[in-house]
């Protein structure tokens, strides 16, 4: 590439509304001129939960404030970018919907490219953003709703290692955080329960471990958790604050166990091809958990990779990843046009049989 590329990237998968203005150099360099994202914990607080609709709704309402603001920050106006990014799925439906009708709105107006931006590819591909990863590289990608080991070979090609059989790791710590009266969203909170709290006191399972390959399964640890607080409640006529601790930490433990012995497994998959620089990347939400984080550190340099995650604020959804990504797809002559619609599901490897089951809109996983 001989020329920057300058893109508008627009998020708004799940409950965050986001836009962002990213570049990328002549000489490969990614820089984020802007990044704005409009939270909605609060709208959800009150139902333990994101609620579908409430969410859309306030997406159509943030859609163009945040691009506004990106814009602003960034000093720059429509007619300096050079296309158009936009999360056209998996997410909630009519989340993406709003992002993808206000996208294709932006771009029929301003006359540029539209790139539809698989939102999984964005947290894939968020390394080389920020560090510049060459590939092959390894990738888990841990979230509220995904949880999976890829092999990135490139902007479009991703080959999956293994992944969760029912719940993501984010979705258990959601789960356990309602279930032991924390707030939302459930992984901060159970992180900085577990702080104070005894990692071994519960002897929780650690699901697949006793099975070759590199899937996990968390639904089993939930349940055990759930059964685990209605025995002390039972006992002690309610849950003190420090088994409430022993509880997070026990559960946390095990979480941490569990993918640190199957990125070793995944680990060895990938260093099989020998790859140039080996190097082990960790991006979604719950890559913002430094206790997993560290585990996952020290699990990639005893197998001699690299270890890189993104930092704290591209962990979580954001628009700059989406940007990146439709930079790289854009860069390599791919662009969508107004028939791109909305997908609830959309697997990054085809190839891969569905791990969570599929129906008539498709591949879960």
């Amino acid at each position: 590439m001989t020329h920057d590329l300058t893109l508008l990237g627009l998020e708004s998968s799940c409950d965050d509304t986001a836009a962002a203005v990213v570049r990328r150099h002549a000489d490969g360099r990614g820089e984020i001129l802007a990044s704005v994202v409009v939270d909605q914990t609060s709208l959800h607080r009150d139902f333990g939960g994101v609620v579908p609709e409430i969410a859309a709704r306030a997406h159509t309402e943030k859609l163009d404030v945040a691009a506004k603001q990106a814009l602003m920050q960034a000093n720059l106006g429509l007619g300096d970018m050079d296309a158009i990014a936009v999360t056209a799925g998996p997410g909630l439906i009519g989340g993406a919907l709003s992002g993808v009708m206000f996208a294709k709105g932006l771009a029929a107006g301003a006359s540029l490219p539209l790139i539809g931006v698989n939102h999984l590819a964005g947290h894939a591909l968020t390394p080389r953003l920020t560090e510049g990863l060459g590939y092959p590289y390894l990738m888990l990608l841990v979230s509220g709703g995904h949880c999976q080991f890829l092999r990135v070979d490139g902007p479009q090609e991703f080959h999956r290692l293994g992944g969760t059989i029912d719940d993501a790791p984010g979705e258990a710590f959601d789960k356990v955080a309602r279930m032991l009266g924390l707030g939302q969203p459930g992984g901060p909170a159970v992180e900085a329960e577990a702080r104070s709290g005894d990692p071994a006191r519960f002897a929780f399972p650690r699901p697949l471990l006793d099975r070759p390959g590199c899937d996990m399964s968390f639904s089993g640890l939930k349940t055990a958790v759930l059964r685990e607080r209605d025995r002390l409640v039972e006992a002690s006529g309610g849950l003190h604050r420090a088994d409430r601790a022993d509880l997070c930490a026990s559960f946390q433990a095990a979480i941490a166990d569990v993918m640190a012995e199957k990125s070793r497994r995944a680990l060895a998959l990938y260093l099989q091809a020998s790859p140039d620089e080996p190097a082990f990347a960790v991006a979604g939400g719950v890559a913002a958990n430094q206790a997993i984080r560290a585990v996952l550190e020290t699990v990639s340099t005893e197998a001699g990779a690299r270890f890189t995650a993104p930092p704290l604020a591209l962990c979580t959804d954001n628009a700059a990843m989406i940007a990146w990504a439709g930079i790289e797809g854009f860069a390599a002559g791919r662009q969508d046009d107004m028939t791109l619609a909305a997908r609830p599901r959309w697997p990054l490897d085809t190839t891969a049989p569905a791990m969570l089951g599929s129906g008539r809109k498709g591949a879960k996983a």
